[in-house]
């Protein structure tokens, strides 16, 4: 699927301290269409942080973006919006993909006036360009590269497949966040991966995630919870953990605290699990077993 080439008008200029570039996304569930990807989920999250957050995202005219609205959103228009189905019970994903939007590429960032503290690449459909990296050598640069793991097959059924150029873009990042879906649960790519970047982090769903620092790795175990849906739990936890460990520059602590986000984010639907205030202070100073 590829969308549909046009002339587009110049974007707004902006000015962020967390960046997020990636597709917003149409999650087609039973209660009709919600507004969904990792550019909504992590950058509601660095809001809700306190970031002054902005979206680099592209979507039809058509979408109701009244969730987002309250960021700064470089829009590059599209005809379609990417568009999923999420189907979970909270161990096991099944996901279909139905449309693209428009290619974000390092020609998108012009507009972008001063660098962002962060700027996170959180590709869901192989929509994002990873030499953007290059262009912010002062950020702290932040990958989850699920959206470049992915393909479908002839149902519109999501699949894995080998992450070509892998290297390559990890070596220009600071931070990746993986699941252990996303390998298929393959030990020896996540042991080459790690090597590949400074830490490296991989979520095991309702069990924690393990960091991947300094040639260490130490799991955090996640509290158990009453599951509603872990639709975006991946996208809280790693906007917790960029967050996190920027301002303690500490990977084990920004485990910790995002482990604790994410498990509490999937006893709400959809964006409604979004941190809350109590739940962000609690966080910060909560221990949970190891």
């Amino acid at each position: 699927m590829v969308a549909e080439k046009k002339d587009t008008q110049p974007l707004p200029a902006i000015s962020v301290d967390y960046l997020v570039i990636g597709h917003i996304t149409a999650d087609l569930t039973p209660q009709g269409v919600r507004l969904g990807g990792t550019a909504a989920f992590s950058g509601l999250t660095a809001h809700a942080l306190g970031m002054q957050t902005g979206l680099l995202t592209s979507y039809s005219a058509n979408l109701e973006t009244t969730p987002i609205d309250h960021l700064q959103i470089i829009k590059k228009p599209s005809h379609h919006t990417t568009t999923f189905k999420n189907l979970s019970d909270g161990v096991t994903r099944t996901q279909y993909l139905y449309q693209i939007a428009e290619r974000l590429s390092a020609d998108d960032i012009a507009t972008i006036k001063h660098a962002p503290t962060i700027v996170h690449l959180g590709p869901v459909a192989n929509e994002v360009d990873h030499e953007i990296l290059t262009r912010f050598p002062h950020s702290l640069k932040c990958l989850t590269p699920q959206g470049w793991m992915r393909t479908i097959n002839t149902e519109q059924q999501v699949i894995r497949h080998p992450w070509e150029g892998y290297r390559d873009a990890l070596s220009h990042a600071d931070i990746a966040v993986i699941s252990l879906e996303d390998v298929q649960m393959d030990e020896e790519v996540i042991s080459i991966m790690a090597n590949e970047t400074p830490i490296f982090v991989v979520t095991e769903n309702k069990r924690g995630a393990r960091v991947y620092w300094q040639n260490d790795a130490r799991f955090f175990k996640a509290p158990e919870v009453e599951y509603l849906d872990d639709t975006g739990a991946g996208d809280i936890f790693a906007a917790a953990f960029f967050y996190r460990y920027f301002y303690t520059k500490d990977p084990w602590e920004a485990g910790r605290f995002a482990v604790l986000l994410a498990s509490w984010s999937v006893t709400r639907l959809h964006l409604d699990s979004i941190p809350t205030q109590e739940e962000i202070n609690s966080a910060k100073i909560q221990l949970i077993d190891q």
